[in-house]
């Protein structure tokens, strides 16, 4: 994770578009002839598979990029665990003082991540989740460039939720030349108005020509390939990884109610497929 990360902001002139997509669509599922290429279904109870998931701690001691006030734990069931047939990562208050890289954080949570374990060029992407709604709350399921440079290796939020705004899912496509930074971000949104009480399908197309992110079959965000050989434009021909995390306040997720804590963030499935090669 790089210092800067992923914030709404005024949306500006974009290099290439990034555009929301009216109306209803067709379900979507993995394009025809795609193969499975990885997936957790999350069906042995205890921490998450070490096979697959690594815990990103990094900038516990010195604050998280977005003034976030969360201490992401590492292996710690309290805030990630497998049970019943679903993965839980779970934000409690809390404040884990004895903890060497402790950075005086009042709340735990946990952030997944598949770096060094997996990542991907390009693919179809399926996060079936739940989603908290305590005000303060930021979920979010979203890819990063393996090359570790922000925003240059670009990212893609998948999904991100914040619980001052029940029910409105944001989408957003970050590279060097649109990014909030540098005031070309946008994050274009949807509405999911049972987000918080019912399980849906967040997803990402992600193609030699295009990124389509949509949720439950419904695209309504894209962005173009413009195919012009520019890697600020367009960084998405190198492999991403996968993160899966629950932030507590921060520039997004505001301010937080204490008394609406423990927030669970629920994830029956991820499914990743692949271009039969």
């Amino acid at each position: 994770m790089a210092v800067f990360h992923r914030r709404s902001t005024i949306a500006a002139a974009l290099l290439p578009v990034l555009l929301a997509i009216p109306g209803p669509a067709p379900a979507m599922g993995a394009p025809a002839g795609w193969q499975l290429a990885w997936a957790d279904e999350f069906d042995v109870d205890g921490l998450p598979d070490p096979a697959k998931w690594a815990y990103d701690t990094a900038a516990n001691r010195t604050g998280w990029y977005n003034r976030e006030l969360q201490y992401y734990t590492s292996a710690r069931r309290e805030n990630a665990e497998v049970k019943n047939g679903r993965l839980v990562i779970t934000a409690r208050k809390e404040a884990l003082a004895s903890m060497p890289d402790y950075g005086g954080q009042a709340y735990t949570s946990a952030r997944l991540v598949t770096r060094g374990k997996a990542s991907w060029t390009q693919g179809f992407v399926e996060v079936r989740a739940k989603l908290p709604c305590g005000p303060g709350s930021w979920p979010a399921i979203w890819m990063l460039g393996t090359g570790g440079k922000w925003p240059a290796d670009g990212e893609i939020d998948i999904m991100e939720h914040v619980g001052h705004k029940p029910g409105e899912i944001l989408g957003s496509i970050y590279t060097n030349a649109q990014n909030w930074p540098r005031g070309t971000g946008k994050t274009s949104r949807t509405m999911v108005p049972d987000a918080c009480e019912a399980f849906h399908d967040y997803q990402l197309t992600w193609t030699r020509d295009r990124i389509l992110v949509g949720v439950d079959g419904r695209d309504y965000a894209e962005l173009v390939n413009p195919k012009d050989g520019d890697y600020d434009k367009w960084p998405f021909d190198r492999p991403q990884y996968l993160l899966l995390n629950l932030a507590v306040g921060g520039d997004l997720g505001g301010a937080v109610r204490d008394d609406s804590l423990p927030w669970r963030m629920e994830v029956e499935y991820v499914r990743v497929f692949q271009p039969a090669r």
